[in-house]
């Protein structure tokens, strides 16, 4: 797991669109990465609308915020057109961002053990300095909390 103050791992990831997204030239700005399942389930679908409800806000504290899951391009266009979602949703297909932000764990669920994404969210400042990490939180009234602790900084 990681914890604030450490320097954020990079990544290199596309987006629905398939466009590139490198850590590397977003400095000067902060960041939010929200690490998700699953596209198009309903904790996922909610939080990721509640995000989008409030990227103007966001914009306004000069701030860009990426959704995260191990889902493809194509699933991500198709989330983010059912939904009308405005939040930039990337594709971590090989697990490695997940990996390096501890969000690839054990869980378990009706007596099953598998691996899976635990809902996280990350605040970094525009130096590339991890100021929050927040493991295996609720879907609902989180955006709003980041937006918060955002506007903190």
């Amino acid at each position: 797991m990681l914890h604030p103050g450490q320097p954020a791992p990079a990544f290199e990831l596309p987006d629905a669109d398939m466009r590139m997204w490198d850590s590397a030239v977003l400095t000067g700005k902060n960041l939010v990465l929200f690490f998700y399942p699953k596209d198009n389930t309903t904790g996922c679908t909610l939080e990721a609308i509640e995000f989008t409800d409030l990227m103007e806000e966001f914009d306004a504290a000069d701030t860009l915020v990426f959704g995260i899951s191990r889902d493809d391009c194509v699933s991500h266009a198709d989330f983010r057109d059912r939904h009308g979602l405005t939040v930039t949703l990337l594709a971590d297909i090989d697990g490695g961002l997940c990996e390096a932000f501890g969000v690839w764990q054990e869980k378990e669920r009706n007596g099953e053990k598998r691996f899976g994404i635990v809902r996280s969210s990350f605040i970094i400042d525009k130096q590339g300095v991890l100021r929050h990490a927040l493991y295996d939180v609720k879907p609902k009234g989180h955006a709003a909390q980041i937006l918060e602790l955002v506007k903190a900084l």
